[in-house]
This record gives C-alpha cells, structure tokens and sequence, in this order.
C-alpha cells in the first residue's frame, strides 16, 4: 500500500508540478491482476482499484491500518467501470456490471474481486474511509439508479450525475459517492467551483478517449494550479482546494467524499471572478 502525507496551502503554493502531482495525483490505478492501494493522511482516505483476470483478487489489511482485516474498522464503496464481475462478501457474491455500485459495511471481513470474462475484465474502483457505524453491505445497479440531468451546451457542461452512496440513498457512517458522465461536446465539470472546508474529495476520471487530458484545478481559490490527468486516474483534493476541470473532449469521473457531514450542498461556493 502506498502511502502520501499532504502539503499544507503554504507549501503548495511553492511546489512545481512534479512535487503537485506526486503529491495529489494517482496514476497507476487499474494494473492487471492486482490490488492497487494508495492511503492518504487526508481524511484517512484510501483509494484502490482491483482488475482480476486470471483469477480472483482478495482485499487485504495492510500495517497501514493496523487492522486484522480492511473493513475491520473501515466503509467502502465500489463502482465497477469494466466488464461484468462479482464482489463477494464474506461468501455472498454481488454481480456487477459496468456503473454498478456496491457499499461495503464496516465489520466485513472477506472481500474477494473477480472478472466474468477475462477478456474483458471488471475494473473496480474503490474509496475507503474510516467508520465509526456498522452500515449492510448494499449493491446498487445503475439500472435502479436515477440520473440527475444538470447543465447546459451553452455552458459546456451537460452531465448527468448519479448518486449512490449518500444519505437519501444507500446509508453510511461518513462516505459519499456516485459518478458524473458529461455529454458529447461539453467539458467542464464543477465549474463554477467550490471548497468544501469540511470534508475532503478525490475524482477518478475515465471513459475519455486514448490520446484525451483533462486539466484538473486545484488549490486554494486565489492560488490555483493544474494537474494534467489520464484515463484511469485520480486527484485527493483536501478540505481547502477547489476541485474542477476541463477536457480535450466529454469524459466521466467517480466523486467520493468523507469528512464532516454527508450533507452533498455543503460547499463553500466561488463566484468565477474570484478565481486567480
């Protein structure tokens, strides 16, 4: 497991972009046949990925959390970006498709990822943080879910966004989670943008096209920076950075939040004048 201590604002603001993006940046998510597990100071968060294909890929405790097992003390939520694939928790399998959920309780004790097809593998994206309440274990297929249609092709902005894990919906301790797809033609997401003082956030971006970036802003409102991000890869943004972006074309991202409150309009709102 991999591990990141973060800058504060004052030291931020005189990183160059290799010490930025070794700080924030996770680039090498979704490795074949392997757990990948990044923990971060920030909020306690860790962030994951499993993409079996020539077998099943267990979840397991590192010294990190000095636990007996991951979700000994811990929630998880999981989206499935790949092919089919099955979740099995302590010995109950969740099938998944592509944009299926699954909200894994603190107390789990066995979790297993495996593929349908390994020619088409699953690729689970995961984000973990502490809980202090035992919620079940609960699977969401994109199916059941209800898209929320926001913004516009004026603004270049049209997206859908669906919620998964939150307090209207599947219940737990601290995590909320769902996805956002932006339509053909627009390009920016969270813009303009906010700050959530109390709580922290991380943004996996996929679906772009091979050769696509999106230019991803942080920092503090009135010193911003950018990270230049892949398919496949996320941004930790702490409680005090605005998290945005621009694309070379559309392209989807899983948000993820603990801290606080679950509260999703708990957010620190900057006019787009204010940004430098």
């Amino acid at each position: 497991m991999e591990r990141r201590y973060s800058p504060d604002q004052v030291r931020f603001s005189m990183m160059d972009t290799q010490e930025i993006r070794e700080s924030f940046l996770i680039e090498n998510l979704f490795a074949l046949d392997e757990t990948v597990l990044v923990y971060s100071d920030i909020d306690r968060v860790i962030v994951g990925s499993a993409v079996p294909v020539n077998g099943a890929l267990k979840l397991e405790a590192g010294k990190e959390i000095a636990a007996q097992y991951f979700a000994e003390r811990r929630e998880i939520g999981v989206i499935n970006i790949g092919g089919a694939g099955t979740v099995t928790v302590d010995g109950t399998g969740y099938s998944m498709v592509r944009l299926d959920a699954l909200y894994i309780g603190r107390g789990a004790k066995d979790i297993t990822f495996a593929s349908e097809d390994p020619g088409n593998p699953a690729q689970f994206y995961f984000v973990s943080y502490p809980s202090h309440r035992e919620y079940p274990t609960t699977h969401a297929p994109i199916s059941r879910a209800e898209p929320v249609n926001l913004g516009s092709e004026k603004d270049s902005n049209k997206r859908t966004i669906y919620k998964y894990i939150h307090p209207e919906g599947i219940k737990s301790s601290q995590l909320v989670m769902g996805c956002t797809i932006l339509a053909e033609g627009s390009v920016w997401n969270t813009m303009a943008a906010h700050t959530h003082d109390r709580r922290s956030e991380v943004y996996m971006y996929f679906d772009c096209a091979p050769n696509a970036i999106v230019f991803h802003f942080m920092g503090e409102p009135q010193e911003t920076r950018h990270i230049v991000v892949k398919k496949g890869q996320a941004v930790i943004s702490p409680s005090w950075s605005i998290h945005a972006g621009c694309g070379t074309c559309n392209y989807a991202f899983v948000w993820a939040m603990g801290g606080e409150n679950q509260a999703f309009g708990d957010m620190d709102g900057i006019p787009v004048p204010d940004l430098m």
